[in-house]
Protein backbone atom coordinates (compact mmCIF):
# COMPACT_ATOMS: atom_id res chain seq x y z
CA UNK A 1 0.00 0.00 0.00
CA UNK A 2 1.19 3.54 -0.81
CA UNK A 3 -0.09 6.15 1.62
CA UNK A 4 -0.98 9.39 -0.11
CA UNK A 5 0.09 11.72 2.70
CA UNK A 6 3.65 10.41 2.60
CA UNK A 7 3.85 10.70 -1.19
CA UNK A 8 2.65 14.24 -1.87
CA UNK A 9 5.70 16.33 -0.98
CA UNK A 10 8.30 14.10 -2.68
CA UNK A 11 6.08 13.76 -5.75
CA UNK A 12 5.69 17.53 -5.98
CA UNK A 13 9.48 17.80 -5.72
CA UNK A 14 10.03 15.17 -8.43
CA UNK A 15 7.59 16.83 -10.84
CA UNK A 16 9.54 20.08 -10.54
CA UNK A 17 12.65 18.35 -11.88
CA UNK A 18 13.44 17.20 -15.46
CA UNK A 19 11.26 14.29 -16.56
CA UNK A 20 12.12 11.35 -18.84
CA UNK A 21 9.57 12.22 -21.53
CA UNK A 22 10.07 10.00 -24.57
CA UNK A 23 12.17 7.43 -22.72
CA UNK A 24 9.15 6.68 -20.52
CA UNK A 25 6.52 7.09 -23.24
CA UNK A 26 8.34 4.66 -25.53
CA UNK A 27 8.00 1.79 -23.06
CA UNK A 28 4.22 1.76 -23.61
CA UNK A 29 4.02 3.12 -27.17
CA UNK A 30 1.91 0.98 -29.55
CA UNK A 31 2.41 0.14 -33.21
CA UNK A 32 6.15 0.71 -33.24
CA UNK A 33 5.92 4.39 -32.31
CA UNK A 34 8.45 3.88 -29.55
CA UNK A 35 11.12 3.39 -32.21
CA UNK A 36 10.61 6.91 -33.59
CA UNK A 37 11.23 9.68 -31.04
CA UNK A 38 10.10 12.46 -33.36
CA UNK A 39 6.67 10.92 -33.80
CA UNK A 40 5.70 11.47 -30.15
CA UNK A 41 7.32 14.87 -29.68
CA UNK A 42 5.13 17.99 -29.71
CA UNK A 43 7.98 20.05 -31.19
CA UNK A 44 7.28 21.36 -34.66
CA UNK A 45 3.76 19.92 -34.73
CA UNK A 46 0.75 22.02 -35.74
CA UNK A 47 -1.27 20.17 -33.13
CA UNK A 48 -4.52 20.77 -31.35
CA UNK A 49 -3.88 21.20 -27.64
CA UNK A 50 -5.44 19.15 -24.86
CA UNK A 51 -4.87 18.29 -21.21
CA UNK A 52 -5.61 15.36 -18.96
CA UNK A 53 -5.97 15.10 -15.19
CA UNK A 54 -4.23 12.48 -13.07
CA UNK A 55 -6.16 12.95 -9.83
CA UNK A 56 -4.79 11.36 -6.66
CA UNK A 57 -6.89 10.91 -3.54
CA UNK A 58 -6.91 8.67 -0.45
CA UNK A 59 -9.28 5.78 -0.02
CA UNK A 60 -11.74 6.18 2.84
CA UNK A 61 -12.12 3.95 5.89
CA UNK A 62 -15.05 2.07 4.37
CA UNK A 63 -12.77 0.71 1.65
CA UNK A 64 -10.64 -1.15 4.17
CA UNK A 65 -7.56 0.66 2.87
CA UNK A 66 -7.85 4.07 4.51
CA UNK A 67 -5.33 6.57 3.20
CA UNK A 68 -4.21 4.46 0.25
CA UNK A 69 -3.15 6.58 -2.73
CA UNK A 70 -5.64 6.08 -5.55
CA UNK A 71 -6.36 7.65 -8.93
CA UNK A 72 -9.37 7.57 -11.22
CA UNK A 73 -9.70 6.22 -14.75
CA UNK A 74 -12.75 6.54 -16.96
CA UNK A 75 -14.21 4.10 -19.46
CA UNK A 76 -15.54 5.99 -22.46
CA UNK A 77 -19.04 5.37 -23.74
CA UNK A 78 -19.17 2.82 -26.58
CA UNK A 79 -21.31 5.22 -28.63
CA UNK A 80 -18.64 7.93 -28.92
CA UNK A 81 -17.08 8.51 -32.33
CA UNK A 82 -13.53 8.90 -30.99
CA UNK A 83 -11.86 6.27 -28.79
CA UNK A 84 -15.18 4.63 -27.94
CA UNK A 85 -15.03 2.13 -25.11
CA UNK A 86 -11.40 2.90 -24.32
CA UNK A 87 -9.94 3.60 -20.90
CA UNK A 88 -8.76 7.15 -20.37
CA UNK A 89 -7.97 9.92 -17.93
CA UNK A 90 -10.39 12.84 -17.54
CA UNK A 91 -9.41 15.42 -20.12
CA UNK A 92 -10.12 17.26 -23.33
CA UNK A 93 -9.27 20.16 -25.61
CA UNK A 94 -8.05 23.54 -24.41
CA UNK A 95 -10.53 26.36 -24.93
CA UNK A 96 -9.07 29.49 -26.53
CA UNK A 97 -6.07 30.74 -24.56
CA UNK A 98 -6.76 28.35 -21.67
CA UNK A 99 -3.72 26.84 -19.96
CA UNK A 100 -3.27 23.05 -19.67
CA UNK A 101 -3.73 23.36 -15.90
CA UNK A 102 -7.02 25.22 -16.26
CA UNK A 103 -8.24 22.83 -18.95
CA UNK A 104 -7.42 19.72 -16.91
CA UNK A 105 -9.26 21.07 -13.87
CA UNK A 106 -12.24 22.14 -15.99
CA UNK A 107 -12.42 18.70 -17.60
CA UNK A 108 -12.27 17.12 -14.15
CA UNK A 109 -15.39 19.09 -13.30
CA UNK A 110 -17.21 18.42 -16.56
CA UNK A 111 -16.38 14.72 -16.88
CA UNK A 112 -16.31 13.42 -13.32
CA UNK A 113 -17.80 16.21 -11.16
CA UNK A 114 -14.71 17.36 -9.23
CA UNK A 115 -14.96 21.14 -8.57
CA UNK A 116 -12.03 22.85 -10.33
CA UNK A 117 -11.01 24.80 -7.22
CA UNK A 118 -10.74 21.64 -5.09
CA UNK A 119 -7.59 19.83 -6.31
CA UNK A 120 -4.08 20.83 -5.28
CA UNK A 121 -1.98 20.82 -8.45
CA UNK A 122 1.33 19.03 -7.83
CA UNK A 123 2.86 19.57 -11.25
CA UNK A 124 2.79 18.48 -14.87
CA UNK A 125 4.21 15.62 -16.89
CA UNK A 126 5.83 15.91 -20.32
CA UNK A 127 3.52 16.77 -23.22
CA UNK A 128 2.80 13.94 -25.64
CA UNK A 129 1.84 14.09 -29.31
CA UNK A 130 -0.79 11.57 -30.41
CA UNK A 131 -0.47 10.86 -34.17
CA UNK A 132 -3.94 9.38 -34.87
CA UNK A 133 -5.82 12.36 -33.42
CA UNK A 134 -3.31 15.14 -34.01
CA UNK A 135 -3.49 16.28 -30.39
CA UNK A 136 -0.65 17.42 -28.15
CA UNK A 137 -1.62 16.50 -24.60
CA UNK A 138 -0.33 17.93 -21.33
CA UNK A 139 -0.97 15.65 -18.30
CA UNK A 140 -1.57 17.54 -15.04
CA UNK A 141 -1.08 15.80 -11.67
CA UNK A 142 -3.23 16.95 -8.76
CA UNK A 143 -4.48 15.65 -5.42
CA UNK A 144 -7.41 15.83 -3.03
CA UNK A 145 -7.40 15.07 0.70
CA UNK A 146 -10.51 12.87 0.37
CA UNK A 147 -12.22 10.66 -2.18
CA UNK A 148 -14.56 12.95 -4.10
CA UNK A 149 -18.22 12.26 -4.73
CA UNK A 150 -17.72 11.60 -8.42
CA UNK A 151 -20.52 12.55 -10.83
CA UNK A 152 -19.73 11.09 -14.27
CA UNK A 153 -20.90 12.88 -17.39
CA UNK A 154 -23.16 10.19 -18.81
CA UNK A 155 -22.77 11.25 -22.44
CA UNK A 156 -19.02 10.52 -22.34
CA UNK A 157 -18.30 8.33 -19.32
CA UNK A 158 -19.61 4.77 -19.10
CA UNK A 159 -17.79 3.96 -15.84
CA UNK A 160 -15.40 5.37 -13.27
CA UNK A 161 -12.73 3.11 -11.80
CA UNK A 162 -10.68 3.63 -8.63
CA UNK A 163 -7.13 2.38 -9.23
CA UNK A 164 -4.76 1.92 -6.28
CA UNK A 165 -1.50 3.63 -7.14
CA UNK A 166 0.38 0.54 -5.97
CA UNK A 167 -1.26 -1.41 -8.81
CA UNK A 168 0.49 0.80 -11.37
CA UNK A 169 3.83 -0.24 -9.86
CA UNK A 170 2.96 -3.91 -9.55
CA UNK A 171 5.04 -6.67 -11.15
CA UNK A 172 2.11 -7.84 -13.29
CA UNK A 173 0.90 -4.40 -14.35
CA UNK A 174 2.74 -4.19 -17.68
CA UNK A 175 1.64 -6.73 -20.27
CA UNK A 176 1.58 -7.09 -24.06
CA UNK A 177 -1.14 -8.05 -26.51
CA UNK A 178 -1.45 -8.05 -30.31
CA UNK A 179 -3.76 -5.63 -32.14
CA UNK A 180 -4.38 -4.86 -35.82
CA UNK A 181 -3.20 -1.43 -36.93
CA UNK A 182 -5.82 1.01 -38.22
CA UNK A 183 -3.46 3.75 -39.39
CA UNK A 184 -3.22 4.56 -43.12
CA UNK A 185 -0.63 2.39 -44.81
CA UNK A 186 -0.58 -0.16 -41.99
CA UNK A 187 -4.01 -1.73 -42.50
CA UNK A 188 -3.96 -5.48 -42.08
CA UNK A 189 -0.71 -5.52 -40.13
CA UNK A 190 -0.61 -6.69 -36.54
CA UNK A 191 1.61 -5.18 -33.87
CA UNK A 192 2.52 -5.95 -30.30
CA UNK A 193 0.80 -3.41 -28.08
CA UNK A 194 1.91 -2.92 -24.46
CA UNK A 195 -0.76 -2.17 -21.89
CA UNK A 196 -1.30 -1.77 -18.17
CA UNK A 197 -3.57 -4.36 -16.59
CA UNK A 198 -5.31 -2.26 -13.93
CA UNK A 199 -8.55 -3.08 -12.12
CA UNK A 200 -9.55 -5.63 -14.78
CA UNK A 201 -9.00 -3.04 -17.52
CA UNK A 202 -6.54 -2.92 -20.42
CA UNK A 203 -5.05 0.57 -20.46
CA UNK A 204 -3.12 1.19 -23.67
CA UNK A 205 -2.27 3.89 -26.19
CA UNK A 206 -1.82 7.50 -25.12
CA UNK A 207 -3.20 6.90 -21.63
CA UNK A 208 -0.67 4.13 -21.01
CA UNK A 209 2.18 6.32 -22.29
CA UNK A 210 1.22 9.14 -19.93
CA UNK A 211 0.91 6.70 -17.04
CA UNK A 212 4.36 5.30 -17.88
CA UNK A 213 5.99 8.65 -17.15
CA UNK A 214 3.79 9.07 -14.09
CA UNK A 215 5.00 5.67 -12.89
CA UNK A 216 8.61 6.81 -13.19
CA UNK A 217 7.85 9.98 -11.22
CA UNK A 218 6.09 8.02 -8.48
CA UNK A 219 8.92 5.50 -8.17
CA UNK A 220 11.44 8.33 -7.89
CA UNK A 221 9.26 10.13 -5.34
CA UNK A 222 9.01 7.01 -3.19
CA UNK A 223 12.79 6.90 -3.04
CA UNK A 224 12.78 10.51 -1.83
CA UNK A 225 10.13 9.88 0.83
Amino acid sequence: MILLDALLDPLRQRLAEPLPGFDAHATMAPFGRGDRPGMLSVDGKNARRAATLILLYPQDAASGAEGEATFVLTVRQPTLRAHSGQVSLPGGSLDGDETPKAAALREGWEEVGVPPEAPDVLGALSPLYIPPSGFAVWPIVASLDHRPAFVPQEAEVAALVDVPLAALLGDEAKQVTVRPAKLPGLEGQEFEVPFYALADLEVWGATAMMLAEFEVAVRDALRLA
